[in-house]
């Protein structure tokens, strides 16, 4: 019985250290190992643990895997924090920037409407033009038309914009969907107005404040939905806390011999692979987030009734209608009033 229970008990701790290998956690520490060696070298540091006891020598591994075990969990504590940061909520100390970076993405939305606005007249112009034809050949015949009218024809009743149009029109709505509608919710970086443009959706098309209205809803949303979420809301945690290991991972150039002008790129290496996997991370901030926006929008778009219905509010048969019931509920819900 003993030994069964010691073997599921050693399984049980081989699969937890297998886990803890798999974290940034384990990765950070790690790369500190590696500076650590290459400052000081392996015979020296195996010179400095052989004379321990055989016994403190297991306790201080048990204690570097407690350490691992902790430091993931301590840094874990802080994913809103750095995904707050990331979205641009940052101390008043950075508000010069904060604005700077504000205005930037406004001129940008600005700009990006207008070469949207300037597509979509010669959109508009062309399908004036093709309207024109059309009426032309149901009241005169398409052998009335002259030859150019007639290849005018063929080519705007096939498509209206080119080719390289058309991209181009296609990526200026994504990045512009990707941005608040008004300028005062713009943010100071995508993140923040990937997920303040999430935020705003339902506010603008049913009048619901996502930020008074979620927790609400979020306990009356069906087990698979509430499991999509959750899924969604942990990628991007997850993505978050990568970036911030990233940063601290950093940190380990301060172990670089300095006094050796000829290790060089030896001792920039901790910052070069931190700052390479904080790009990655924040890429990956940027599509997680686009995916929860995205499944928080059908939330509202698919189960807000059953926010009304909780509540005993009559759901509105009409959108503009629902857009008032909309607001007025969430000031009920913001002040019981």
């Amino acid at each position: 019985m003993t030994a069964k229970i010691l073997e599921s008990f050693g399984g049980k701790l081989a699969e937890q250290w297998v886990a803890t290998l798999l974290t940034p956690a384990f990765v950070f520490w790690l790369g500190g190992f590696a500076a650590i060696l290459q400052r000081w070298g392996w015979p020296s540091l195996m010179a400095q643990f052989t004379p321990i006891p055989e016994p403190l020598q297991i306790a201080l591994l048990v204690g570097l895997f407690c350490l691992i075990v902790v430091s993931a969990f301590v840094v874990q504590r802080f994913d809103r924090a750095t995904l707050r940061f990331l979205e641009g909520y940052w101390h008043p100390w950075l508000h010069p920037l904060r604005q700077f970076r504000i205005r930037y993405y406004r001129d940008r939305q600005a700009n990006l409407t207008q070469q949207s606005q300037a597509l979509r007249a010669i959109e508009a112009q062309k399908t004036t033009i093709l309207q024109t034809l059309k009426t032309a050949i149901a009241t005169h015949g398409a052998q009335r038309l002259t030859a150019d009218q007639r290849a005018e024809y063929l080519r705007l009743n096939d498509q209206l914009l080119t080719p390289t149009q058309q991209a181009t029109l296609i990526r200026l709505g994504q990045e512009l969907r990707a941005m608040p509608t008004t300028t005062a919710d713009l943010m100071p970086t995508r993140l923040g107005n990937l997920l303040r443009t999430a935020e705003r959706k339902p506010l603008e098309k049913y009048g619901l404040d996502a930020i008074i209205c979620w927790s609400r809803l979020w306990m009356l949303l069906p087990d698979a939905v509430k499991k999509d979420l959750q899924e969604a809301r942990d990628d991007l945690n997850t993505a978050a806390r990568i970036w911030l290991w990233s940063l601290l991972f950093c940190a380990w150039t301060l172990m670089g011999d300095w006094r050796s002008i000829s290790s060089g790129l030896w001792i920039t290496w901790p910052l070069i692979l931190g700052l390479l996997s904080a790009g990655f991370a924040y890429g990956w901030t940027l599509e997680a987030a686009s995916t929860y926006g995205d499944l928080i929008e059908a939330a509202f778009d698919l189960h807000r009734h059953l926010l009304y219905q909780a509540l005993r509010w009559n759901i509105p048969p009409d959108p503009v209608v629902e857009q008032r019931v909309g607001r007025e509920l969430t000031q009920y819900l913001r002040r019981r009033s």
